[in-house]
């Protein structure tokens, strides 16, 4: 399995069970930017407590593993967990929205793109996209966030909004970072 069929999967199943989400990470990165090697795929998803049998049932072992102890630990304190494809080794950061004021914003500004030929997701903005990574980049300090959004600026920067990325570097205390990428893509 290949990622793109592998977030085709996840895509499917979260559409017919009508659980908004949004594709992030570096695989939306690499749809407004560069493309690099990444096994994972990040996704938001506003998933309900009564939706996780219907989750279960969707990704059934051998061919996933999905731990039902791991989707009600992550609904109780608002994290994550993993649909892993054993076979590949590929995996699925499916994230619980949250109910911030960030969260409901790149939600209502969602695109929806074609990751492959055969199907249709809903990824976040990219302003969306660099506001996260410099967020992962002030936690972690990792380069490749920031090779990320300097590859979406000059990829994408003429459709990105930076007044509303401004706006929210704010919001989100990552100013500093912002104005250092804004000054590195000058030169």
């Amino acid at each position: 399995m290949e990622p793109h069929e592998l977030l085709h999967a996840v895509v499917e199943v979260l559409e017919r069970l009508r659980i908004p989400y949004l594709v992030t990470g570096s695989i939306a990165s690499m749809a407004y930017g560069e493309p690099r090697l990444t096994n994972d795929i990040d996704i938001v998803a506003g998933i309900q407590p009564g939706q996780v049998g219907d989750l279960l049932a969707a990704f059934p072992a051998p061919e996933y593993y999905l731990s039902e102890e791991m989707i009600r630990e992550a609904l109780r304190r608002s994290g994550q967990f993993n649909i892993i494809h054993p076979a590949s080794g590929l995996k699925v950061d499916l994230i619980l929205r949250r109910d911030t004021p960030f969260d409901r914003s790149r939600f209502t500004r969602k695109k929806r793109l074609r990751p492959a030929k055969d199907y249709e997701a809903d990824f976040a903005a990219p302003e969306d996209v660099i506001l996260k990574k410099m967020e992962f980049y002030k936690e972690g300090g990792s380069e490749k966030h920031l090779r990320d959004i300097t590859g979406i600026m000059r990829i994408s920067g003429d459709e990105v909004d930076c007044g509303y990325i401004t706006d929210w570097a704010e919001r989100l205390g990552v100013t500093e970072i912002w104005n250092a990428i804004l000054k590195r893509l000058k030169h």
